[in-house]
């Protein structure tokens, strides 16, 4: 299997741009790698690609699944694992672009996905309810320190989730969360720019969002239904808020552009975490250069680690 090229980072950073150059240079197939384009008509708001955009290069896991359903890491893997089975089968390489952390971690590293259990879930969440979240996150606090501190104690849904796999399994939640190691042979190319210049591209990217017809796509959502993750996708949230009349057009953009940046900050967290991220500025004239670069010396084996890249790499904020 060749080196399959991964490109990551916040939101807003040109990611599927760089991919696009890269599949075009290496002749290679796009993979997605974003939890929420895998969403059938959510397309402006999470700035998926048109076909009249992708220069006619494959791409693979758009649009697989319907807004009313909820997406798994665990299904993700799966399918996004036969994909790269296949195109390498094909002799073609694999680019895969993504913000969402976890998703690329599942494709790419060694990633476990304990069991379910209904009954379990359904205690945990109605003594949410009886109790509250924070209440959860103590005794989580108690059984798993670590996960709790990776945990906000406001993030219910994982809350629970952490408490389920400890009581299906017996040991520590933390023990199942993926390292960094891995499975499937990769170089990821991460894009980073100063704050104000990101900044600066979300409030266009929310602008665009607006003049593209993002209330109508909402609308259209809406009358067919979405599920808990699809509502609440940011961007998604505000414009079902303006259409129900609790927020107007000003509000919604305000708040879209404030959760993107927030979103922003908790990608570079999670990748800025991976030291097997090579960093660029995505800003660079050269980016694309720079880029194939590191593709040719992982192919080559003489790619290094991260950390002795000579640019030092910058985090949001700095």
């Amino acid at each position: 299997m060749s080196v399959v090229v991964a490109v990551v980072g916040p939101t807003a950073t040109g990611k599927s741009d760089l991919a696009l150059d890269l599949a075009q240079a290496l002749g290679a197939h796009v993979v997605n790698a974003d939890a929420l384009q895998l969403y059938r008509g959510m397309d402006i708001g999470t700035a998926t690609l048109p076909v009249e955009r992708r220069r006619g290069v494959p791409h693979h896991l758009l649009d697989v699944l319907d807004p009313r359903d909820e997406a798994s890491v665990a299904d993700y893997q799966r399918d996004a694992r036969a994909v790269l089975a296949d195109l390498a089968a094909g002799g073609v390489r694999a680019v895969a672009v993504g913000g969402s952390g976890l998703y690329v971690r599942a494709l790419l590293d060694h990633l476990d996905f304990p069991g379910t259990d209904a009954d379990v879930r359904a205690r945990l969440e109605e003594r949410v309810e009886t109790e509250g979240a924070r209440a959860l996150h103590a005794e989580l606090a108690g059984l798993d320190p670590v996960a709790a501190e990776g945990i906000g104690p406001r993030n219910a849904r994982r809350v629970v989730r952490a408490l389920e796999v400890i009581a299906l399994t017996g040991r520590p939640y933390s023990a199942s969360l993926p390292q960094h190691v891995y499975e499937v042979p990769a170089v990821q190319i991460g894009l980073d720019c100063a704050r104000d210049a990101l900044d600066e591209r979300i409030g266009r990217r929310v602008d665009a969002m607006w003049a593209d017809g993002l209330l109508d796509e909402a609308a259209a959502l809406a009358a067919h239904g979405v599920g808990r993750t699809a509502a609440r996708a940011v961007g998604y949230a505000q414009a079902f808020a303006q259409l129900r009349g609790e927020l107007d057009e000003v509000q919604a953009r305000a708040s879209t552009a404030a959760g993107t940046r927030r979103l922003a900050r908790k990608q570079m967290g999670w990748f800025g975490r991976d030291p097997r991220v090579h960093w660029l500025d995505a800003r660079d004239p050269d980016l694309l250069d720079r880029a194939l670069d590191l593709v040719a010396r992982a192919d080559a084996g003489t790619l290094g680690p991260a950390t002795d890249d000579p640019a030092p790499r910058r985090t949001l904020g700095s």
